[in-house]
């Protein structure tokens, strides 16, 4: 007897299809018959009935379907069709009905307020949206009002009324102080559903002025505010209790309304002394569990997901020690209408009958409408195959041209429901989708299941044969399902072989056949068994297993159901489970699991570990080697390999390592062939073709390993075709003409047989070539001239020898060589973002042009001069590269109020193409650096004369300079701070009126437009009875920072051999200052370890002199500079003009020597005053002119008037004329003793009457000690 069942849920998988139709037709979910098959429209997505949109972004209305032929859409809008080609503002997105209204062009959100509905149609219906209401949100302005200040009696209650303005949608409603803190609220202070804020009873501390009430409004982000409220509580004594009295509601009853799913809230808040407790109840009923909860102290009532059940009257009662109050709200729960069975989707076959039923409920009951393809079903064209009753549309001996979209409308005073459901007529011949010839594989006496997935309309008949002229399958060993599916319950080997599945209908027939491989079982015939091992000894669990020939197990060990330990003890054979070295920890249930693609069985045993007797010295040794090599089962391809172990020596062997020698091709060299654990002794090795095999074995321990066996005897096997081809196969080209493809040789023995040799085939990419072959030797390289430059070409290289080819390789994609690019990016624009960064945009070149692989552009930029002084001698560019197709990048790191000019390239592996034409930009004023120097001279009883230096980096022009002071007294403690503005044409400036005796610390900075820039301070103290300041002192504490270490110097005045001392740290940290010593009496010091981009506080202090210190300086190392493009401290010529001047000075030092020696004196100063030698003097850094040497007395190490930006790190463009310019990075700035910065960082003042400052000469002698 023939039997049918339908698939059950465990067997869900096995389905192919979804189920989305009532109907007898059921469509597959098979991608390539949905594309073919005629669909109506189908509504996927859509924006929502009630929908707010924000009045200042774009209105997007949704409107998405699918169906075959892809349907068109239509909006109407307030009813009428809504044209909008007629309007600039509307758009609709291609392939899609979405509409997009463009507000932020000049379009106004209310003008397109109003209900629209969108279309969706093709030939075979069309389906309709909801009505979707357009409304802008508002969120209005409070009305002004005056609000009178509140005084209330102690005790009494109070109620402040928010009134927030009518916005859409409604406003949440919060209370703030003045300084946005949320007031607090509590069982007697508390916010009602309204937003008004209820007090029960006032008390003293309810006295404030800035009680707010602030309405925010979600949808536009934003917030207002009303007027603060004034509340002043007066005393009474006594204080009257007073019993509960309901501030809201009002009266004894009152009607609530809710929807149906909605959250019902109910409120009540009472007054009374003492607060009165709210307590609720549901008369005649209980409060529904897990539904209700309680808020704002229990005042509110909340009920979420209500339905009509929940109707009735709930009660609250106000209660204190005086008395209670209560109120009843009778609820009443509406609906709006809700599905009970919603339209689906039929699809029917010509002839049939099918229904479309529309079923839902709401309170009132809801009308039930029905449209044809979004028309009135009473008004559409008629179809006799239709007939409508009440909510159930009845199709009889449906037609192709009964297809259409109905639409069912359920709608009451509370809102409607819109469903859209389309009736398809197909006629389709029978399909299988099922993969032909398929392969299904079981185990024996368990279920097959085989498939055949069919669609077609009429539904076809399923029908099963086995085997190519096979009967057709009946009787109860089958069970055929609705799906088509076949199901032996219990498939036996015999059940192997071809079946067919035919499918047919009136349309036509089709069959396909499906392969049934019935396999043995996987057993365990030796299964591991219990074990009692002693401590520190050796123990094999055996897991012996037989399987189907044709199914590859899978063994697995488990330690009390869990993976095994990771240690190198535990060694899993083949067929077991060894342990070594047991300890107690082994203790355990060990399960092995057999797994194969098809079943899976397992086995246990446990294994208990007992204490193992006293035992004699034992002498442990490596093992010796095996004996007894022999070969057996030799194949073409294997050959098994068997030994004796030799002696342990008291340590179990571990392993055994099996090495072999190619006598063919590497007589004399043994390669590692496989290593098996200690317990085998026996070992299947796969072998290769035309290959002399010897084999030998060594034994490990823990000890070691043993010496190698004797060689086995030899074993030659026969010659074959290849294996395998080449690897690593590459097309790159050397030149713009060439392709050069590589591969990786084969090695010896792989070539399987003599005459190893290559086929090398090429042919060009997307072009329809012949391919293009040449057989080479056993070489890796092979050119083919005479390509087009970097076209893209596929390339095989295939193995062959003596007996054949290997088996055809792989493709792979080279390219000929490339050639550089041929143009420039162009539209090169510059938008300058601040003082320091730009961003550059280009447009990009034509791949065609790059010639090659695109690796990306670099941008050229330099700078030309400073718009605030001459310009630079060095023009030094600098390079960023910006990988990939980047059409745009940043250049940081740039001078303020400087002009520069860029170009872009275009770079790939060839190299870079043309520069686009020089593009200038200029960067805005910045902030000043610090001014170089300042200099506090000429202490009298009552005033200061301070000299100060402009700043290096001006950055624009400046406007003023900025001093403040502030005196000091003998405690640290500082005084008022004065401040006093000058004008930026001033370098020096008298202050008078001081006190006398007094130390006064100075602030000094520059100003231009921008701002203020980095200050410098300095300290000073006025004279007492005109007698010179106090000693020591140590004054002008410079610094000059690189990335990681800084150069600081300072000037000393006081007693001889002062021992001195730096102290840092990082700048606005309170941790402890870090302390350096100065070796000798050095006026420079060098800080290391430094973290780039930091900045740190410095001062210098000298020892034994008791709270002795130098005035704090700030500096920041600096960060990584841009690489450039030359080293200039290696070029030829910079070394020769260093030879030179250190030629020149070793020429005066002799003269200097010879003079002295004559009794004479050699005034340096005054001979170069009457005879200024153009060779050996300085240029002024203004006017080109030559300068002086200092004397003696003024050099000294990196002064305040050296060139230091303003955070404190000399960087190259720092100065013009240093030999910073020509170094490599901030690196080149000087020596890490100092000596660089002292010779050529310094400066020296001018008399006061020239009004400005020149570059200070190099000492010889320290100029020389530089060099040295």
């Amino acid at each position: 007897m023939m039997r049918k069942k339908s698939i059950s849920a465990s067997k869900a998988s096995l389905v192919l299809f979804l189920c989305q139709m009532i109907s007898a037709l059921e469509v597959p979910l098979d991608s390539k018959l949905l594309e073919e098959l005629s669909q109506p429209p189908t509504i996927t997505q859509q924006s929502p009935k009630d929908y707010i949109v924000d009045p200042r972004e774009n209105i997007v209305i949704q409107c998405e379907a699918k169906g075959k032929p892809p349907p068109s859409f239509s909006w109407t809008r307030n009813g009428t069709h809504f044209d909008i080609d007629k309007d600039a503002q509307v758009t609709m997105k291609p392939n899609s009905g979405t509409l997009v209204i463009n507000i932020m062009n000049g379009g106004k959100a209310e003008a397109y307020e109003g209900v629209y509905q969108c279309t969706a149609r093709n030939e075979r219906g069309a389906a309709i949206s909801n009505n979707i209401v357009i409304r802008p949100s508002r969120s209005p302005l409070w009305t002004k009002e005056k609000l009178e200040p509140n005084q209330v009696r102690e005790g009494d209650s109070l109620v402040l009324h928010c009134r927030p303005p009518v916005g859409l949608p409604p406003p949440i409603i919060f209370w703030m102080d003045n300084a946005f803190q949320r007031l607090p609220q509590s069982e007697r202070v508390s916010q009602g559903l309204n937003g008004d804020l209820y007090f029960s009873n006032v008390q003293p501390e309810d006295t404030r002025e800035d009680y707010i009430c602030y309405a925010r409004f979600n949808h536009t982000q934003t917030i207002q505010q009303k007027q603060p409220i004034s509340v002043k509580v007066f005393s009474t004594k006594p204080v009257t209790e007073r019993q509960p009295v309901l501030l809201t509601p009002t009266g004894s009853t009152s009607t609530k309304v809710e929807l149906r799913g909605n959250v019902l809230l109910l409120e009540c808040i009472a007054a009374g002394l003492p607060t009165p407790v709210i307590r609720w109840i549901k008369e005649g009923g209980e409060l529904p569990a897990n539904r209700t909860f309680f808020e704002n102290f229990k005042k509110t009532l909340k009920i979420i997901d209500v339905s009509e059940a929940d109707s009735g009257n709930y009660k609250c009662i106000a209660r204190n020690i005086l008395g209670s109050a209560h109120h009843v709200i009778s609820v009443t729960v509406k609906a709006a209408p809700y599905w009970i069975t919603a339209p689906r989707n039929l699809v029917l076959s010509p002839g049939e009958d099918g229904t479309l039923i529309c079923r839902a409920n709401g309170n009132p009951k809801p009308n039930i409408s029905w449209l044809a393809n979004g028309v009135p079903i009473a008004i559409a064209p008629e179809d006799p195959s239709r007939k409508v009753d009440g909510d159930t549309i009845i199709f009889s001996h449906v037609q192709e041209r009964s297809s259409a979209v109905y639409q069912c409308n359920a709608s009451n005073e509370y809102g409607y429901l819109l469903a859209n459901a389309f009736v398809n007529v197909l006629a389709e011949p029978p399909r299988i989708l099922t993969s032909a010839n398929k392969l299904y594989q079981v185990i024996s006496d368990s279920p097959a299941l085989l498939d055949c997935a069919y669609f077609g309309s009429p539904k076809p008949e399923i029908e099963w044969f086995k085997g190519v002229k096979g009967s057709i399958l009946r009787g109860n060993e089958y069970i055929f399902h609705d799906n088509g599916t076949l199901e032996i319950p219990v498939a036996q080997k015999d059940s192997t072989g071809t079946y067919t599945c035919v499918a047919r209908n009136e349309l036509g027939k089709i069959q396909n056949e499906v392969q049934l491989e019935v396999k043995d079982p996987t057993m365990i015939i030796k299964q591991p068994e219990y074990k009692v091992v002693q401590r520190y000894g050796q123990v094999s669990f055996e897991c012996i297993i037989k399987h189907d020939s044709t199914l590859l197990p899978a063994v697995i060990w488990l330690k009390d159901n869990d993976e095994l330990p990771d240690d190198e003890r535990f060694l899993v054979g083949k067929d077991n489970l060894t342990i070594m070295n047991v300890t107690d920890r082994d203790d355990g249930t060990y399960t092995c699991i057999v797994n194969t693609t098809l079943d899976s069985v397992s086995a246990s045993a446990v294994l208990t570990v007992v204490a193992a007797p006293p035992t004699p010295a034992i002498i442990y040794a490596r093992p010796n080697p095996p004996f007894d090599l022999e070969l057996t089962g030799q194949l073409e391809r294997s050959v098994e390999l068997s030994w004796i172990p030799g002696d342990e020596n008291n340590s179990p062997i571990t392993n055994f390592v099996i090495e072999y020698e190619d006598g063919l091709h590497e007589p004399g060299v043994w390669h590692y062939q496989t290593e098996v654990p200690g317990t085998q002794t026996t070992v299947q090795l796969k072998l290769s073709p035309y290959v002399n095999y010897s084999f030998r074995v060594i034994a490990v321990n823990e000890i070691g390993r043993s010496q190698p066996s004797e060689p086995s005897e030899q074993y030659l096997t026969k010659s074959a075709n290849p294996d395998e081809n080449p690897s690593n196969v590459q097309g790159i080209g050397s030149e713009p003409d060439n392709l050069v493809i590589t591969w990786e040789s084969l090695k010896g023995f792989q070539s399987n047989g003599p005459g190893l040799q290559y086929k090398v085939s090429w042919r060009q990419k997307d072009v329809d070539d012949e391919w293009t072959s040449v057989i080479v030797a056993n070489v890796s390289k092979y050119i083919v001239s005479g390509t087009p430059t970097f076209v893209p070409y596929e390339i095989k290289v295939q193995a062959l020898n003596d007996l054949g080819y290997a088996p055809e390789p792989s493709e792979v994609i080279g390219h000929s060589g490339e050639d550089l690019p041929m143009v420039a990016p162009g539209n090169v624009q510059v938008h300058v973002v601040n003082s320091t960064l730009a961003k550059v945009h280009w447009d990009p070149v034509p791949l065609k042009t790059v010639r090659g692989h695109l690796q990306g552009y670099k941008v050229y930029y330099w700078k030309v001069q400073s718009l605030s002084r001459r310009s630079r001698r060095h023009v030094e560019k600098k390079i960023l590269t910006f990988r990939g197709n980047k059409t745009f990048g940043m250049l940081p790191g740039l001078e303020p109020y400087s002009s520069y000019k860029l170009n872009v390239r275009v770079v790939n592996g060839k190299g870079e193409g043309p520069a686009s034409p020089d593009k200038v930009f200029k960067t805005p004023e910045g902030v000043p650096s610090s001014p170089s120097f300042l200099k506090i001279t000429n202490p009298t009883l009552d005033s200061l004369t301070l000299e100060w230096g402009s700043p290096t980096h001006p950055n624009g022009v400046l406007t003023s300079y900025i001093l403040k002071f502030q005196p000091i007294n003998n405690t640290h403690e500082l005084g008022p701070l004065v401040e006093i503005r000058i004008p930026a044409n001033e370098s020096s400036l008298i202050l008078k009126n001081l006190n006398y005796s007094t130390r006064y610390k100075f602030y000094f900075n520059a100003q231009t437009s921008v701002g203020s820039g980095s200050q410098i301070t300095e300290e000073a103290v006025t004279i007492m009875d005109e007698v010179q300041p106090l000693y020591p002192r140590i004054r002008n504490v410079t610094t000059a920072a690189a990335e990681t270490y800084a150069n600081i110097s300072w000037e000393y005045e006081g007693p001889d051999h002062a021992n001195f001392y730096v102290e840092y740290g990082v700048a606005g940290s309170k941790e402890d200052w870090k302390k350096e010593i100065v070796n000798g009496s050095r006026s420079f010091f060098v800080l290391k370890g430094l973290t780039p981009g930091t900045a740190y506080k410095v001062r210098v202090g000298a020892e034994g002199l008791s709270g002795f210190r130098s005035s704090e300086d700030v500096f920041e190392t600096g960060p990584a500079m841009a690489s450039r493009q030359v080293d200039i401290a290696t070029q030829g010529w910079f070394i020769g003009l260093m030879c030179a001047v250190a030629l020149l000075i070793l020429i005066l030092l002799i003269v200097c020597f010879i003079r002295r020696n004559k009794g004479g004196k050699y005034p340096v100063k005054e001979k170069e005053d009457a005879h200024a030698d153009p060779e050996i003097q300085p240029m002024k850094e203004d006017d080109g002119t030559f300068g002086e040497y200092s004397d003696a007395e003024d050099h000294k190490p990196l002064k305040k008037g050296s060139r230091t930006p303003s955070d404190r790190t000399v960087k190259k463009e720092d100065s013009d004329d240093s030999l910073v310019d020509y170094g490599e990075g901030v690196n080149g700035q000087f020596n890490e003793d100092g000596s660089f910065i002292g010779q050529y960082s310094g400066k020296k003042e001018k008399e006061p009457a020239e009004g400005n400052e020149s570059s200070e000469a190099p000492s010889p002698v320290n100029a020389m000690n530089s060099f040295v």
